[in-house]
């Protein structure tokens, strides 16, 4: 078992590095035979303020927390930035480190598909997978989906938290738990912002000077379209179609905007009151993502 320790500081339960399954079940099993609650936060790496917030919500849920660091190439398209992901491992620990983390599970490809990509048995959660951000990323849910649903078995929590930033994923694997009566329950947490509202994101480095000045306008093209939702406006269509409008003037390239029910991305009708509107949008090399949701009846 691997040790990384801060540089120059002194601490007194340094996070512990975990490569391979029988190793971390090992752990979490003598943890088990304790007594001990196990929170898990997935990840990708590349951590920022949002992935901590994870964390320490973890640690006040349950008496051990697992952090995960695996970039997973299932859920990368052929013209995606697999190869290209930032990987910030020294980081990344230091951070966890400071979080008072108990374990860093940080396997390699090999650990998590051993008889390749193509051989593994695969899960995809039909009813959400190829709509809205499905339908611009196919296959994407069906990696997301897998490679997590191997991961709660492999580190088999009580709670497992998720950001809401990734709305759709959240959804994904909320109802893939539930239909295959996994024993974790999954935790949202709301998406943190930067000060002027940019939904934090391991791809905002992809961003330029100019173009991180101008990227918060996703932020508040959405709560344009909250205010007029609010106002009473149900035209769903013609909100959309004005607020990506409004947005690739600005100098995006929006693959979508969205207004759909919240609790499971279906068109909305005038009747609905728990509604998410969704965006996607290209500014410069950087894909960004937001969402927000809104309760009509509030």
């Amino acid at each position: 078992m691997e040790v990384f320790h801060l540089r120059n500081k002194a601490f007194p339960d340094p996070v512990q590095i975990i490569r391979n399954i029988l190793e971390l079940r090992a752990m979490t099993n003598e943890w088990r035979r304790e007594n001990l609650s196990i929170g898990f936060v997935p990840t990708m790496g590349n951590l920022h303020a949002g992935h901590l917030q994870l964390v320490e919500e973890s640690r006040v849920r349950a008496d051990r927390t697992v952090v995960s660091i695996f970039v997973n190439p299932m859920q990368f398209g052929e013209t995606e930035d697999f190869d290209g992901y930032p990987k910030t491992t020294d980081e990344d620990c230091a951070a966890l480190t400071e979080k008072e983390v108990d374990v860093v599970f940080m396997p390699e490809v090999e650990e998590i598909y051993p008889g390749g990509l193509q051989q593994t048995t695969r899960i995809e959660v039909t009813s959400l997978s190829d709509i809205v951000e499905g339908s611009f990323r196919p296959g994407h849910f069906q990696g997301v989906a897998t490679v997590v649903a191997k991961l709660l078995n492999m580190v088999q929590p009580d709670v497992a938290l998720f950001g809401e930033k990734d709305f759709q994923q959240l959804l994904v694997i909320r109802q893939m738990v539930q239909d295959l009566n996994m024993p974790v329950q999954i935790i949202g947490i709301p998406t943190v912002r930067e000060p002027d509202g940019l939904a934090m994101s391991s791809r905002n480095g992809y961003l330029t000077d100019e173009e991180r000045k101008l990227a918060p306008e996703i932020y508040r093209t959405l709560q344009n379209v909250q205010g007029q939702l609010n106002q009473g406006g149900r035209d769903f269509q013609i909100l959309e179609q004005q607020a990506e409008k409004d947005l690739n003037k600005k100098g995006f390239k929006t693959d979508y905007l969205m207004i759909r029910r919240a609790e499971d991305l279906l068109y909305p009708t005038a009747d609905d009151h728990k509604l998410v509107i969704l965006v996607a949008s290209w500014l410069g090399k950087a894909r960004l993502i937001d969402n927000l949701p809104i309760n009509l009846s509030d």
